[in-house]
């Protein structure tokens, strides 16, 4: 997995999440303690509320956080987006359950190149999936395309810490727990050793800051939890 690039990586993680798409909210809970759902609505909490309207959620998954932007007053709908089927029907057999099915719209299509018109949705947001883009930079700007002036980009997603001692011990349980878990309680350990992977070479909260600095964004907002491990980075687009 560490050689992969471009389309095969692509390919690779999509396979990944497919396989791993009955078990992903359940290891989800378990691997943060149930933490994931708060910052999933701590992150919601950032979009702003200058007009209602549609939402985008890319990398959506299962949905959890297209079904926390959908309890504010102002999204109207949320159109998910993901490139991973599997995981995309789950989120749309949860929306049905939770009596959501008409306004959560799921769309297969890639976060680099997002299949909308420019100043479509008022925000756009990505939860935990922003580290397994093949280029980061692209995706950021093309939600930062879609969205309206004045709107905001939200980013909830695993980052490497800056601290000697949370680094050392962050290190340690990705590389050597993690991949137990994975094993354990979803029978994939391959699944469970990519996410260590990807999360080390990830970059912190301050570099993901610039990114959407470098994308065009402003008020940049940084916030965040787990200990460092864990940051929500939020930017506005130029009115």
């Amino acid at each position: 997995m560490v050689q992969l690039r471009g389309s095969e990586r692509a390919e690779f993680v999509g396979r990944m999440f497919d396989r791993i798409s009955g078990r992903y909210d359940f290891l989800n809970t378990v691997m943060t303690c149930g933490r994931h759902h708060a910052w999933r609505s701590k992150a919601a909490g950032l979009v702003g509320g200058k007009e209602n309207g549609v939402a985008l959620d890319v990398a959506t998954g299962t949905g959890d956080f297209a079904f926390d932007l959908l309890s504010k007053s102002f999204v109207t709908k949320v159109v998910g987006v993901d490139f991973a089927t599997e995981m995309l029907n789950r989120g749309v057999v949860k929306a049905a359950h939770r009596g959501l099915k008409s306004r959560f719209i799921g769309n297969i299509g890639d976060a680099h190149k997002l299949p909308y018109k420019d100043n479509s949705f008022i925000c756009a947001t990505v939860g935990f999936g922003a580290r397994n883009f093949i280029d980061l930079p692209t995706a950021i700007s093309e939600m930062v395309r879609v969205i309206k002036p004045g709107s905001r980009v939200v980013v909830l997603e695993i980052v490497r810490p800056t601290g000697f001692i949370m680094s050392k011990a962050f290190q340690f349980y990705f590389r050597n727990i993690t991949p137990y878990i994975g094993e354990i309680l979803a029978r994939d350990r391959e699944a469970y050793t990519y996410l260590p992977e990807s999360v080390q070479k990830f970059m912190t909260a301050s570099d993901l800051a610039d990114l959407m600095v470098e994308a065009g964004l402003r008020e940049i907002l940084v916030n965040k939890v787990a200990f460092g491990t864990v940051a929500i980075v939020s930017g506005k687009k130029s009115d």
